[in-house]
C-alpha cells in the first residue's frame, strides 16, 4: 500500500516546472492517479454562528425557549412522511406539528413564520445536527428574526429533553395508535392530539394544570404584579 501523498498532483506539477521539467498538468495527474496516490478530499464542515456551549439556562416566560425535532412514520401503503415537532419548554405546549412527506429547511423556516405571524419569536430553538437544522435557509431565518439555533452535541438527545419526552408521547399515544390512509388523514389525527395536549393534558411539573391553563394562570399572576407596581 502506498503511503499517503504530502501533497496533491497540482502542487508536484508546480514543482516540477520550478526545475525546470516541461510537463503537461493533465499527464501529471494521470499518473498521479494511475500511482493511487490520489487524496481524499476533505468536506470542509460548516460553523454555524450559534453552538451549544454547555448547559441550556431554565426558561422563565413564554416564547422564552423551544425545542425542534423531526419525528418519522409511515402509511398504510407503506409510504413514509415526517412530522416537525415543536415545543415551548415553558409551558409545554406545542404551537405546531407540521406533516409532510419531504421538509426542508426553507419548509421549517416557512412554518415557524406562519407560527409566529402574530407572535413573539422565541429567544432560542434547541435543535440537533439534522440536515434540515444545519440549513442555510434557517440560519438566515433565525437571522432575521433575532433567534439563536441552539445545537446539542452530537449523540446527546438528552440534552434536548424537552422534545424527546413529547415525541415519545405523541409516538406512544397518535403514531403507534392509529394507522394513516393518506397524509391528509395523518395531517388532521396528529393536529387534534396537539389541541388535545395543549388543552387536557395536565403536567405534573406544571402544577397538574394544563399547557393552555398554565400560560393562562401566569398571565394572570403577572397582570395583578403589574398593578401592584404600577399603583
Amino acid at each position: 500500500a502506498h503511503a499517503r501523498p504530502r501533497f496533491g498532483y497540482m502542487r508536484i506539477w508546480v514543482l516540477l516546472r520550478r526545475e525546470g521539467w516541461l510537463i503537461n498538468r493533465k499527464r501529471v495527474r494521470r499518473l498521479y492517479c494511475l500511482d493511487g496516490l490520489q487524496l481524499r478530499m476533505r468536506a470542509r464542515r460548516r460553523k454555524h454562528i450559534a453552538l451549544h456551549r454547555g448547559p441550556a439556562p431554565i426558561p422563565v416566560g413564554p416564547t422564552e425557549r423551544w425545542s425542534m425535532d423531526f419525528v418519522h412514520d409511515t402509511l398504510a401503503d407503506g409510504r413514509p412522511f415526517r412530522i416537525l415537532t415543536v415545543v415551548d419548554n415553558w409551558s409545554r405546549c406545542s404551537p405546531v406539528l407540521e406533516t409532510g412527506f419531504r421538509m426542508s429547511g426553507e419548509t421549517v423556516s416557512q412554518v415557524l413564520d406562519r407560527v409566529l405571524d402574530e407572535g413573539q419569536s422565541p429567544r432560542s430553538i434547541t435543535v440537533d445536527h439534522g440536515t434540515e437544522f444545519q440549513s442555510r435557509a434557517l440560519e438566515d431565518w433565525a437571522y432575521r428574526r433575532g433567534v439563536q439555533l441552539d445545537f446539542i452535541r452530537p449523540g446527546k438527545p438528552v440534552e434536548n429533553a424537552f422534545i424527546e419526552s413529547f415525541n415519545g408521547r405523541l409516538r406512544d399515544e397518535c403514531l403507534n395508535v392509529h394507522q394513516f390512509a393518506s397524509l391528509a388523514e395523518a395531517q388532521t389525527i396528529i393536529e387534534a392530539w396537539r389541541l388535545d395536549y395543549n388543552q387536557r393534558r395536565p403536567h405534573r411539573s406544571l402544577g397538574l394544570l394544563t399547557p393552555n391553563e398554565f400560560v393562562k394562570q401566569r398571565q394572570v399572576i403577572w397582570a395583578a404584579e403589574e398593578a401592584v407596581c404600577s399603583g
